[in-house]
């Protein structure tokens, strides 16, 4: 028998004890490569469906398929070994029926071997959400700014700016909690709303442009790395790696059209015959 001990991984409920204790640490990520760096300091990583801007290029996360997620949750998967993984439910594989989204929670689970699936929607949710964890499947929600709702809400702005508008929010978030949701994000809210919803449900709140009043906060990873040509307005920066990937880029297409390149010799040791 081997004496290595099994590397345990975080789990859904152990996100879910940390409501109230040390603020849970998350961000996306969509390659094995990524995931190894993002696995030593992250709570949770997230497959997001914001793959199909960072990756693909598309305007909205609406195109994502449901092959397109567990394609890429196989790699982080691959690619970490502490941090839960969870994987976006993408646009039209859950909204029709409860049993659609479970049998697509299902693919998810047993191809990637994630630890969570996560979905977009409220109180409108709450009965799928609740029939995806009576089965077995933890359910991480999400509320506020819906970016796969974008042609019902037409832009990206924040939600809950005036105090008479929170109520449909705060509905959402209880309506989420009560379901059985073990965490929520909360995306491009006000920070009193944010705080109030913290403070009210017993689930952890995941801010994404909502202050520092959550439980945590999630970040797609090439906004906060300056990947990204169009990040959103709350995203802090942590670095500006376009500039320096481009001019490695440009180094390297100089060396080869100069014929400056390394050769077999630089590698191998080898001299050139003539």
């Amino acid at each position: 028998m081997s004496v290595q001990s099994a590397i345990r991984r975080k789990t859904a409920p152990d996100i879910r004890a940390r409501k109230n204790g040390e603020p849970i640490v998350m961000l996306t990520s969509y390659h094995a490569h990524t995931a190894a760096l993002v696995d030593r300091y992250c709570d949770v990583i997230l497959v997001g469906d914001s793959l199909g801007n960072v990756m693909h290029g598309f305007e909205t996360t609406v195109p994502v398929t449901l092959d397109m997620m567990i394609l890429q949750g196989h790699a982080v998967m691959r690619g970490s070994q502490h941090a839960l993984v969870v994987i976006d439910m993408p646009f039209g594989s859950y909204e029709a029926s409860k049993e659609q989204a479970f049998h697509a929670a299902v693919r998810i689970l047993k191809e990637t071997h994630c630890g969570a699936v996560k979905l977009e929607g409220g109180a409108r949710m709450a009965e799928t959400i609740a029939f995806l964890s009576e089965r077995g499947v933890p359910v991480m929600g999400h509320i506020g700014l819906t970016p796969q709702s974008i042609n019902t809400l037409g832009s990206f702005r924040a939600q809950g700016r005036e105090e008479g508008s929170w109520e449909p929010i705060e509905n959402d978030a209880r309506a989420v909690a009560q379901a059985g949701a073990f965490s929520v994000v909360v995306e491009a809210v006000a920070e009193p709303l944010a705080r109030k919803i913290t403070e009210t449900i017993a689930i952890p709140t995941i801010g994404i442009g909502a202050s520092a009043a959550c439980d945590g906060q999630v970040l797609v990873l090439e906004d906060m790395l300056g990947l990204s040509p169009r990040a959103p307005k709350f995203v802090r920066r942590y670095g500006n790696l376009g500039p320096m990937i481009e001019a490695a880029i440009e180094g390297y297409a100089t060396d080869v059209r100069s014929r400056a390149f390394p050769g077999p010799e630089h590698v191998y040791g080898m001299k050139a015959k003539g």
